[in-house]
């Protein structure tokens, strides 16, 4: 990553140390000129564009906003998503997130029960990830959540290839896909992580050892009216007002 990019910062003083020391641990410079910084102060870690006209930063907060609107009132196991993944009475499949991002969807299945573990390739964002869970977990209202859901970070092709624990029942991909998406946090979160992060250009092999690990079924999300991942033809699909669920069945859940 050059070193123009992105750069750690501390807000206060007292973040100092603790800030240095993610500095230390994703290799990024401290305090340096930079296009993007990951920031550290009271509410978190936060990722931020610099320079005149930015948009505010993104941080994951899975105990106020739209998560714990979204936990309280986002419809329970009848969202399209509950559905796409198996949750049905008696059932919470055990799922692999392999594309985790800032965790939203992953938050979500774990609010429904499911154990949720993550995979998230880019460090910074799965430093923002991991932030975030730890800040949850001295939460009361979603600590219990948040205990079943564990992040792994590394290339999520590799680590499904060379998967040596209890194989999940399901496993869900959100791959990033050029977004047509107008809504202000999605352009907002797009415009940050696109230079970091690029579009899934790996998609079929991500698919690939999906299926090639997951017991009972893969669940692609795409944006609706994008093309199926190159490879296999999904089962069905479940169509939403701006989402897709591609879903390829390998063998019944319950």
């Amino acid at each position: 990553m050059s070193e123009s990019l992105l750069c750690v910062q501390a807000l206060e003083p007292r973040f100092d140390q603790a800030a240095r020391q993610w500095a230390a641990r994703l290799n990024l410079p401290m305090n340096q000129e930079a296009l993007f910084a990951l920031q550290l102060g009271e509410a978190g870690l936060q990722l931020a564009e610099l320079g005149p006209g930015a948009p505010g930063p993104v941080r994951v907060d899975f105990v106020e906003g739209a998560a714990a609107h979204r936990r309280l009132y986002g419809g329970g196991s009848g969202q399209m998503i509950a559905k796409a993944v198996g949750v049905q009475a008696g059932i919470r499949p055990r799922i692999l997130d392999a594309t985790a991002g800032l965790g939203r969807d992953a938050f979500v299945l774990a609010t429904l029960g499911c154990e949720v573990q993550l995979i998230e390739r880019q460090p910074v964002i799965a430093a923002l990830l991991e932030d975030g869970l730890a800040r949850a977990a001295r939460a009361p209202d979603v600590a219990d959540i948040t205990a079943r859901m564990r992040l792994l970070t590394g290339n999520a092709i590799e680590l499904m290839r060379q998967w040596a624990g209890e194989r999940p029942q399901v496993i869900y991909l959100d791959p990033m896909f050029p977004h047509r998406d107008k809504s202000a946090l999605v352009k907002k979160e797009m415009r940050l992580f696109r230079p970091l992060v690029g579009d899934d250009l790996d998609a079929p092999a991500l698919l690939e050892a999906a299926l090639a690990l997951a017991s009972h079924r893969v669940v692609v999300k795409r944006p609706r009216k994008a093309p199926i991942i190159d490879g296999p033809k999904p089962g069905y699909s479940l169509e939403g007002k701006s989402s897709r669920y591609d879903i390829y069945a390998l063998k019944k859940l319950g």
